[in-house]
């Protein structure tokens, strides 16, 4: 009987104690993020700017050389989802004071297993994070794109892309940016040039291409 007590006993506790995986997620970003927070003490980045944020591809985007008419802060770190952006929009996002935020994030989400609802709810989730603290500060969305290493999934990120851009056109101070169809080629399917080798992130000419596109929503006249 003892023994069995003792047993249920540790059941219940074990319910109340964070997993070793989940404490390993929490600790997953932090020291990209405080590479941000020691960059941002020794050279604080103007508050009512230009704020990048999201995975990789943001992360590997020259954004301050392709808009050098902007003053822009990159904050992304590679491999990271929606959800991640919601987490520590408090320190790499908000204090910054952005005037527009562009986010790219989504891509991971799916190829992790989370439904399109899951990531839109994230996405909303950020959008809501952001105007608590910044009611009139601007947020584009970059859909998320089509490639070559995660075609078989594109059906799934075009079903969380048309949930978020349906959210988008309700709510003020939201923008849906679509790079999906300039990014296919005359067979329907991503254009091969437009990525590096792996077959998933951007290469010059596809950065080339998003920079085309999002150029007129950085502009204040377009707020």
């Amino acid at each position: 009987m003892r023994m069995h007590r003792s047993i249920c006993l540790l059941a219940v506790i074990a319910i109340f104690l964070p997993s070793p995986l989940c404490a390993e997620e929490e600790k997953r970003w932090e020291k990209a993020i405080q590479t941000f927070e020691q960059r941002d003490a020794e050279n604080p980045p103007p508050k009512g700017e230009i704020l990048f944020i999201g995975s990789s591809s943001i992360r590997m985007w020259k954004t301050a050389e392709d808009f050098p008419e902007y003053t822009i802060i990159n904050r992304g770190f590679g491999g990271s989802q929606t959800a991640d952006s919601v987490e520590f929009a408090a320190r790499i996002a908000i204090p910054y004071e952005p005037r527009l935020v562009v986010l790219y994030a989504g891509d991971n989400d799916i190829a992790a297993g989370k439904s399109p609802e899951q990531v839109a709810e994230d996405a909303r989730a950020f959008f809501k994070t952001i105007h608590d603290a910044l009611p009139k500060t601007r947020i584009a969305y970059i859909a998320i794109k089509p490639s070559i290493l995660r075609w078989e999934m594109v059906e799934k990120m075009r079903a969380a892309n048309a949930l978020i851009r349906a959210h988008t056109e309700t709510v003020p101070h939201l923008q849906f940016i679509d790079i999906d169809t300039p990014m296919l080629g005359g067979d329907g399917k991503p254009r091969a040039s437009l990525f590096i080798q792996d077959g998933l992130h951007l290469s010059r000419e596809g950065y080339d291409l998003w920079n085309a596109i999002i150029r007129p929503y950085l502009s204040e006249e377009s707020e």
